[in-house]
């Protein structure tokens, strides 16, 4: 018996952690993405949509990370990053090019299945470099 297991839900609601220094339908048992001292955190998912538990060691490809000067994000936007399954947070401090001091940037994530299912973008949080 296959199990319909359906997109994935990157359960998220904005926290800024702190502003960022120089130099964080899916899963229903995540945490909101967070930054602190430039590294942006989450939690990985523990359930699909239907409440079937997630592994994501072996259900996730990764996470896609969305960076740009506008809270608004959708399908036509470009991933700025990728995180492996297992991975729980990112440096911003990689992102290529580097970002601009001084301007507001907001940061979405979302989860891709194996399968090739995306969630929702989770909801941006701000930040600036300094």
């Amino acid at each position: 018996m296959i199990r319909k297991r359906y997109a994935l839900i990157l359960m998220a609601s904005a926290v800024l952690g702190s502003v960022l220094s120089a130099c964080s339908g899916g899963g229903s048992s995540s945490s909101s993405p967070a930054l602190q001292g430039g590294t942006l955190y989450w939690t990985a998912p523990q359930s699909f949509t239907d409440n079937t538990p997630l592994d994501p060691a072996s259900d996730l490809e990764g996470y896609e990370i969305y960076i740009k000067q506008d809270s608004s994000f959708g399908p036509a936007d470009n991933v700025v990053a990728t995180a492996s399954p297992l991975q729980t947070s990112f440096n911003l401090g990689y992102i290529s090019p580097p970002l601009t001091p001084g301007v507001t940037y907001y940061v979405s994530l979302r989860t891709v299945t194996v399968v090739g299912m995306t969630s929702d973008f989770s909801p941006p949080v701000s930040f600036s470099i300094p």
